[in-house]
């Protein structure tokens, strides 16, 4: 196997609701699709975050507001995790062990 290809965790999922990868080189027309779908879900997510923000401070919410606040969030919050995943996943492996500073086996 090239030591260039790597997989990838893509931002959305199969029809069934599963999780879809990508193994390559990380140039070819999918790799771009989903660098650009991430950059739009990640812009969506600081939207929703600066309203959310700003419909909190107002401390005049009811219930059902902050319901739908929360249904809101839901969605991008998932698409931020699932993109921290996927670039954490494709990130190389540090020489030496963060928490200790000891070097692997």
């Amino acid at each position: 196997m090239d030591a260039n290809r790597t997989t990838r965790l893509l931002p959305w999922t199969s029809p069934e609701g599963k999780r879809c990868y990508l193994v390559g080189d990380g140039a070819g027309p999918v790799s771009r699709l989903a660098d650009s779908m991430e950059a739009e879900q990640l812009d969506m997510a600081a939207e929703l975050l600066d309203e959310a923000q700003c419909v909190l401070a107002g401390l005049k919410w009811t219930r059902g507001e902050l319901h739908l606040l929360a249904v809101q969030l839901a969605e991008p919050l998932g698409a931020v995790d699932r993109i921290a995943q996927s670039r954490g996943a494709r990130l190389p492996t540090p020489a030496y062990d963060s928490n200790t500073g000891n070097r692997p086996d």
